[in-house]
């Protein structure tokens, strides 16, 4: 029998992973899932949340950088949360993680909605470098993403 099968890319296997683990998440501003990959093998995950055995802020009821105003992308010296690349690398080993790809996805606890116009911080951007990682996904429209080279970042930080 010949049957035509909907089968979905192995990307968007992965944002689809990234998304589910973003639900974990436990800030109240913005969620991130990040998935690891090498070889076609799931190495880590991670999201973002409370450093470990710390309060989180979605059980706390309070954002301390919304007390503050704070505008999104600055002082995260404030967050209670690691970032999810963040805890993604620190799951995995170096082998892992040497010419991995890293899959991320963001979702507003506001909306709901899947954020698209963003890139991992400047601390992130470090670590993923150090890290090993090669090649970064980031959702950047429905059913789309933008491919980044890490290299590239290395002569802007």
């Amino acid at each position: 029998m010949n049957r035509i099968m909907n089968r979905i890319s192995k990307v968007q296997t992965y944002f689809n992973v990234a998304r589910d683990i973003a639900k974990r998440g436990t800030c109240l501003r913005r969620n991130f899932g990040a998935v690891i990959v090498k070889n076609d093998r799931i190495v880590s995950t991670g999201y973002t949340g409370s450093v470990r055995g710390s309060d989180h802020c979605c059980d706390r009821g309070i954002c301390r950088r919304e007390e503050l105003e704070v505008p999104a992308g600055e002082r995260y010296e404030l967050c209670r949360s690691l970032h999810a690349e963040m805890n993604a690398i620190i799951q995995a080993t170096m082998e892992e993680m040497e010419k991995a790809s890293l899959f991320l996805v963001g979702v507003s606890q506001q909306t709901h909605d899947t954020l698209y116009d963003y890139e991992p911080c400047l601390l992130c951007k470090r670590m993923i470098i150090n890290a090993g990682i090669s090649l970064v996904y980031i959702e950047s429209f429905i059913d789309g993403y933008r491919e980044i080279e890490v290299k590239g970042w290395v002569s802007i930080l």
